[in-house]
């Protein structure tokens, strides 16, 4: 009995330290060359993180390609109040990057203030290029420290994983940037939409008190959002 005891234990001993060790408890790379995201395989039963893989015979050229970044998005369109527009090539798009941790963006700015406005990826660190124009671009660390600095046309900058950040034009010309994630689907949690926008929305008491402010003050903000 004390035998069977101490084999049991050794086992479940090994089962943890499986378990807080999981490359060693099985292969963390794809086991085939692609895993093209099929999206029809979510209109049924099946829910996996991330999306299924197609079949390798219905794999095509074109599930591995995305021309949306090419183009300069309308930054006014739409009554845009922020004079910026962030065009995603992820998997919700480009269905080749199923499995593979990497996503792009392009974004483009209005002259004089475009902004994309304070936001962070849950999921990924970002690393942007700008391309044409100038951005003023900045994270707040969780200690409350604010990195900021201004980033001409060449220049690269990095934002951390899930850090609140943002970037604004501050030149006469309009600006582009380029992104890339270490991430096949990032995330984006805009601060604004977060507190104003979500469905159902946060309380206007508690955001009174996070903000110092009065209820009528809450309301007249979240007037100016829509619900998710």
């Amino acid at each position: 009995m004390a035998k069977l005891c101490a084999v049991l234990l050794a086992a479940c001993a090994a089962l943890l330290a499986l378990g807080a060790a999981p490359s060693l408890a099985g292969d963390p790379n794809m086991l085939q060359d692609v895993c093209v995201a099929d999206y029809i395989s979510l209109q049924g039963p099946l829910r996996v993180n991330g999306y299924p893989c197609k079949r390798a015979e219905n794999v095509t050229a074109d599930d591995f390609f995305y021309g949306g970044l090419a183009s300069a998005a309308d930054v006014y369109g739409g009554g845009n109040p922020m004079g910026s527009v962030v065009t995603a090539a992820d998997v919700e798009r480009l269905p080749g990057l199923n499995t593979l941790g990497v996503s792009m963006s392009r974004i483009d700015y209005a002259p004089w203030g475009g902004t994309n406005p304070p936001h962070s990826h849950p999921r990924a660190t970002e690393i942007l290029f700008v391309a044409e124009g100038t951005l003023q671009v900045g994270f707040v660390t969780t200690a409350g420290r604010h990195i900021t600095r201004g980033v001409p046309k060449g220049g690269v900058f990095v934002f951390p994983r899930g850090m609140m950040h943002y970037e604004r034009s501050v030149g006469e010309a309009p600006a582009v940037a380029i992104s890339a994630f270490d991430s096949q689907l990032p995330g984006t949690q805009r601060l604004g939409e977060a507190m104003f926008g979500a469905a159902p929305g946060v309380p206007t008491d508690v955001l009174a008190w996070a903000l110092q402010t009065d209820g009528g003050v809450v309301e007249n903000i979240r007037a100016k959002f829509q619900p998710k």
